[in-house]
């Protein structure tokens, strides 16, 4: 007896339009990148975020392009043909006024000159981006890893050593940053130096870091501590730790792993809170010596010169406001593309 080809196929157990088994056979060895489901890990998960995010885009370009100044600031010195000390003393009035139009900005002036020394104040923000970078970096780099340290001591062991750091940061947290700078950098630099000795930019420069890195680790440490606290107890802690995990394991192998999104956060934050502090405290005359390019120091001096060369003020201002900008729209892009609750 003949079976009719619907007949056939129920007894077969094939149903009309399934594939052949030789085809589901190769539709299930393709996987599921021929299927079009691709796994992403978390790290590429953040860069399609930033990627779709223009601000982060934007802020982005912005800080390598001051990065980029930084890096290439004795060949930009070269190829423009002036250096940062350099007065152009004939350039000036009888007055201290540069000669032209908006303080003398020219061909070989980009920016203009300073009324009454001279100098390219082209040449002087380039190196004052570097000098600014420097110090912030090196700051936010310290204070980072002083105050994952720790505070992720303090989280995971508790008890005595917790109290202790707890102690500790409040007292640095209770100290005026401003008026301890105002005293112990100036002290701090007569102690080596005399008050008629030039001070070396890497003794001034190390002192601003120092300074800064003694109040700046406390806001990572209280904010390590509190990632930590939520995860000591949590199952992969205690699996680690009935396994025979020691210290150095548990803390940076199981915990740090886990809160390295706010760290990176704190971090990209951090950086231009300290410009912002060095530019003040250059501006005091407390910070960078007067040789050393600082944008504090020029927006000082240009106050002066408010109304008869604006521009001596407007360049350092706004390229200070617009690293300052693009730093802190960056840092608000990184917390929201590390946020896997973030619909950016």
């Amino acid at each position: 007896m003949s079976l009719s080809p619907g007949e056939f196929a129920a007894a077969t157990g094939d149903r009309p339009g399934a594939p052949s088994p030789d085809v589901a056979d190769e539709a299930a060895l393709a996987g599921p990148r021929d299927a079009g489901v691709v796994g992403r890990s978390p790290g590429q998960l953040i860069r399609a975020r930033l990627r779709r995010d223009r601000t982060a885009l934007v802020s982005g370009t912005v800080l390598l392009l001051f990065v980029l100044l930084a890096l290439a600031a004795p060949l930009i010195q070269r190829l423009y043909g002036v250096t940062p000390n350099e007065r152009f003393t004939d350039l000036l009035d009888s007055t201290g006024m540069p000669l032209g139009y908006v303080g003398g900005v020219s061909g070989e002036h980009w920016f203009g000159l300073e009324p009454g020394i001279g100098r390219d104040i082209f040449i002087r923000m380039v190196y004052g981006i570097r000098t600014s970078l420097l110090i912030a970096l090196g700051a936010a780099l310290i204070t980072t890893g002083l105050g994952v340290v720790l505070g992720i001591i303090a989280g995971y062991l508790g008890g005595v050593v917790d109290a202790v750091i707890s102690w500790v940061t409040d007292v640095a947290l209770a100290m005026p940053f401003l008026i301890f700078a105002l005293a112990v950098v100036p002290t701090f630099s007569l102690r080596f130096y005399g008050p008629r000795d030039a001070i070396p930019t890497w003794f001034a420069v190390g002192t601003l870091i120092v300074v800064f890195a003694a109040f700046g680790w406390t806001g990572t440490a209280r904010l390590v501590r509190g990632q930590v606290v939520s995860l000591r107890e949590r199952e992969f802690v205690e699996a680690a730790r009935a396994a025979g995990a020691g210290l150095g394991h548990m803390l940076f192998r199981q915990l740090l792993p886990n809160i390295w999104a706010p760290i990176l956060v704190s971090f990209s934050l951090t950086v231009p809170a300290y410009v912002t502090g060095e530019a003040a405290l250059s501006f005091l005359g407390v910070g960078l010596p007067e040789s050393v390019p600082s944008f504090g120091r020029m927006i000082y001096r240009s106050i002066s010169y408010v109304q008869t060369d604006p521009a001596y003020v407007f360049f350092p201002g706004v390229t200070i406001f617009v690293l300052v900008l693009a730093f802190n729209l960056f840092g608000d892009a990184l917390r929201d593309a590390l946020d896997p609750k973030s619909s950016r």
